[in-house]
C-alpha cells in the first residue's frame, strides 16, 4: 500500500537523502571513515610483511628478519582490531543519531498531517515505517555503508599494489571486479521491487495483528479465533513466500560470484607458479600476491552481501520519505492572524463539502448564523452530516465551497493553533491516554491544579467515582481506557475539554454512553457553564431528549439543512422532526 504523499523520490534518491543526513554527525562519520581507511591500510600491509619475512628472512636464513616481520604482523593485527572497533563504534553512533532524527521527524510529521491523510492511511503501515523501515536504514548506515566504503578503498588500494608488483598477473586478478560488479548491478536492478514488497506485506501483517489486539473482545465474543488465526497465517505465508523470492534472487547471483573468484584463484596460482619456476617471481611475492587475491575477493563479496541490505534500505528510505514529504493539506494561510476574542456570531455561508476521495458531497449548501451565547443543537440521522459540520469549524477539513466565519472573519484567516486552542471539543469517539486519570483530564492543560481538575470532574459528574477509587485521581488508566466503562470514559473526556481555555464548545454526541439520569445532571451543569463561559455552544445529538432546551435546533438530512428552530417550532413545522421524535418515543426503555 502506498500512503498518501507528494510525488515520492525514487529509492536511490531517497537513499541519497539519508546519506546527506549524516552531515549532522560529520565528526562521527569522519571518525568511522578514517578508521575504515586505516583498517584497509593495516590489511594491505600484512601481505608485504609476509613477502619480506619469506624472501628476506626464511629464504636467506635470517632469523632477525623473521622475528621482525612476525612482530610487525602482530602490530598490524592489533591495529586491525583497534581500527575495526573504531569503525564499528563511530558508524553505529552516527547511524543511531540519524535513526533518532528520522523517528522524531516522522512522528512530528504524523502529528501535523491533516485528518484527510489519516482517513486514507493505514495505522499499521505508519507503524512499520517508524519501526521496521527506520531500523533498515539504521542497519544500512552502521553496517552496509561501512562495508561498501571499506570494500571500495580496499579494491582501489590493492589494485594499485598488484599493478606495481606484476601488472600482467594483476590484470588477470582484476578481471573479477567488473564481472562481479555487473552481476551485482543486475541483481539490484531486478530485485529492488521485491524488497519494497517485503516491507509492504510486513505492514499488512502488522495491520491484522493490530486489529486483533484492539478488537480481541469482539473476536472472542463472536468465536472468530480460528478465522482470525487463519487470516494471519495466510498473510504470513504470503510474506514468507516473498522473502523466499529474495533468497532465490540471492541464490541466482552469488554462486556465480563465488565461481568467478575460484577461477581467478586457479589462474593466479597457475600463472604465478610458472613465473616462480622461471625465476621471474619470488615465492614470497607469490604468497603475497595470493594473499592480496583473497583480500581483493573479500570486498567484492562484502559488496555482494551488502547489496540486499542496500536494496532493502533504499526501499525503506523511499517509504519513510513518502510520509516525511506528504502534503499537509490544512495549514496556516499566508498572513494568518491569532484568534483572540469571540463575539459569538458563527456563520456557515453556503457551505458544501466532499471528503477527499469521496464521490458524493457530505454537505450541500448549508447556511446558518448563530447569535452570541446561543446554544445550538444539531440533530439528524446517522450519516446525515452532523459531525462534518463541526469538523469544518476548527478546520480539521476545509470547505469545498462557501465559507465558515467567526464574527464575520473566515476561519482560514486565523492561525490553526490559536483557533483550535479556543474551541473545546468532546468527540463522539472517546480516546484516553496511558497515565493517571488526573493526567488525562489535564491533558491540554498539564499545569492545572488538582482543585481545577476536581472542579471540571464534578461538572462532568465523574468526581464521586474517581474519589471512590483506591488511588483517586492518581489511578492509572489502562490502555485505551480499559477498566473504565464507556460512560466513565465519556465523562472524563468532557472534564478534559472543560478544563481548556475554550470560547466555543462542541459536544459531539458526548453522552451517548451515559445513562439518562446522569446525562440530565451533566446537561444541567453544562447549560449554566456554556451560557456563562462560551460565546457559542454546539451540541450534536441523535436523541431529541438531550437537546430540547437548546436555543435553536438545526435539523440535518442527507447533508442538507432542512429545518431550524426551537423544539416547539420544529414540532409544528417539520414532519421529519416529528417522525424522529415519534420513533424515539416508541423505543423501549
Amino acid at each position: 500500500m502506498v500512503l498518501p504523499a507528494d510525488r515520492p523520490d525514487s529509492p536511490p534518491l531517497s537513499l541519497w537523502r539519508v546519506l546527506k543526513s549524516l552531515r549532522a554527525y560529520r565528526w562521527l562519520s569522519i571518525g568511522a571513515l578514517l578508521s575504515s581507511l586505516l583498517l584497509t591500510a593495516a590489511y594491505a600491509v600484512t601481505p608485504q610483511l609476509f613477502r619480506w619475512g619469506i624472501d628476506q628472512g626464511i629464504a636467506k636464513g635470517d632469523l632477525q628478519v623473521v622475528l621482525a616481520s612476525a612482530g610487525a604482523m602482530v602490530g598490524a593485527a592489533v591495529g586491525r582490531g583497534l581500527f575495526n572497533f573504531g569503525q564499528s563504534f563511530w558508524a553505529e553512533a552516527a547511524s543511531q543519531g540519524v535513526a533518532y532524527d528520522l523517528r522524531n521527524r516522522i512522528f512530528s510529521k504524523i502529528q501535523n498531517l491533516s485528518f484527510s491523510y489519516h482517513d486514507r492511511a493505514q495505522t499499521s503501515q505508519l507503524l512499520t515505517r517508524v519501526t521496521s523501515d527506520i531500523e533498515q536504514i539504521r542497519t544500512f548506515l552502521s553496517t552496509s555503508l561501512v562495508q561498501v566504503i571499506s570494500a571500495i578503498a580496499t579494491l582501489l588500494g590493492i589494485a594499485v599494489i598488484l599493478l606495481l608488483m606484476n601488472w600482467r598477473l594483476a590484470l588477470i586478478t582484476l578481471t573479477v571486479i567488473p564481472m562481479a560488479g555487473w552481476l551485482l548491478a543486475r541483481f539490484l536492478q531486478r530485485n529492488s521491487t521485491i524488497f519494497r514488497l517485503v516491507q509492504e506485506q510486513l505492514g499488512n501483517l502488522n495491520a491484522v495483528l493490530q486489529e486483533n489486539l484492539l478488537g480481541v473482545r469482539v473476536v472472542k465474543a463472536f468465536v472468530r479465533e480460528s478465522t482470525e488465526t487463519q487470516r494471519y497465517i495466510s498473510l504470513n505465508e504470503t510474506l514468507a513466500a516473498t522473502n523466499m523470492k529474495t533468497i532465490r534472487a540471492i541464490r541466482n547471483t552469488f554462486p556465480f560470484i563465488f565461481l568467478l573468484s575460484n577461477l581467478v584463484t586457479v589462474a593466479v596460482v597457475g600463472y604465478g607458479g610458472a613465473l616462480v619456476i622461471g625465476g621471474n617471481f619470488s615465492v614470497g611475492e607469490l604468497v603475497a600476491f595470493n594473499s592480496y587475491l583473497l583480500l581483493l575477493l573479500q570486498p567484492v563479496l562484502l559488496i555482494g552481501f551488502a547489496a540486499p541490505a542496500i536494496a532493502q534500505a533504499a526501499a525503506s528510505a523511499d517509504r519513510v520519505y513518502e510520509v516525511v514529504d506528504a502534503a499537509i493539506e490544512i495549514r496556516d494561510c499566508p498572513g494568518a492572524v491569532p484568534f483572540q476574542t469571540c463575539g459569538g456570531r458563527i456563520t456557515f455561508e453556503n457551505v458544501s463539502f466532499r471528503y477527499p476521495g469521496a464521490t458524493q458531497e457530505a454537505l450541500q449548501h448549508v447556511s446558518f448564523e448563530t447569535k452570541p451565547k446561543e446554544l445550538i443543537a444539531i440533530l439528524g440521522m446517522t450519516g446525515s452530516g452532523k459531525s462534518t459540520i463541526m469538523n469544518l469549524l476548527p478546520r480539521f477539513y476545509d470547505v469545498t465551497q462557501g465559507a465558515v466565519r467567526i464574527d464575520g472573519r473566515d476561519v482560514r484567516d486565523f492561525t490553526l493553533s490559536s483557533l483550535r486552542s479556543h474551541i473545546g471539543i468532546v468527540f463522539q469517539e472517546t480516546t484516553l491516554f496511558s497515565g493517571t486519570i488526573r493526567d488525562n483530564i489535564a491533558y491540554a492543560k498539564p499545569e492545572a491544579s488538582l482543585e481545577e481538575v476536581m472542579a471540571v470532574a464534578q461538572t462532568a459528574q465523574i468526581h464521586d467515582f474517581i474519589v471512590s477509587l483506591p488511588q483517586g485521581y492518581n489511578t492509572i488508566v489502562g490502555e485505551r481506557g480499559v477498566g473504565l466503562s464507556g460512560g466513565q470514559k465519556q465523562r472524563i473526556a468532557i472534564a478534559r475539554t472543560l478544563l481548556t481555555d475554550y470560547s466555543i464548545l462542541i459536544l459531539d454526541d458526548s453522552t451517548s454512553a451515559i445513562d439518562a439520569k446522569t446525562t440530565a445532571e451533566i446537561q444541567a451543569a453544562l447549560d449554566d457553564l456554556m451560557r456563562r463561559k462560551t460565546c457559542t455552544s454546539f451540541v450534536i445529538a441523535q436523541r431529541i431528549s438531550t437537546i430540547q432546551e437548546a436555543d435553536r435546533i438545526l435539523l440535518i438530512d442527507k447533508g442538507k439543512l432542512v429545518a431550524q428552530g426551537t423544539h416547539e417550532e420544529l414540532m409544528r413545522s417539520s414532519p421529519l422532526y416529528g417522525a424522529i421524535l415519534e420513533s424515539q418515543m416508541k423505543q423501549p426503555t
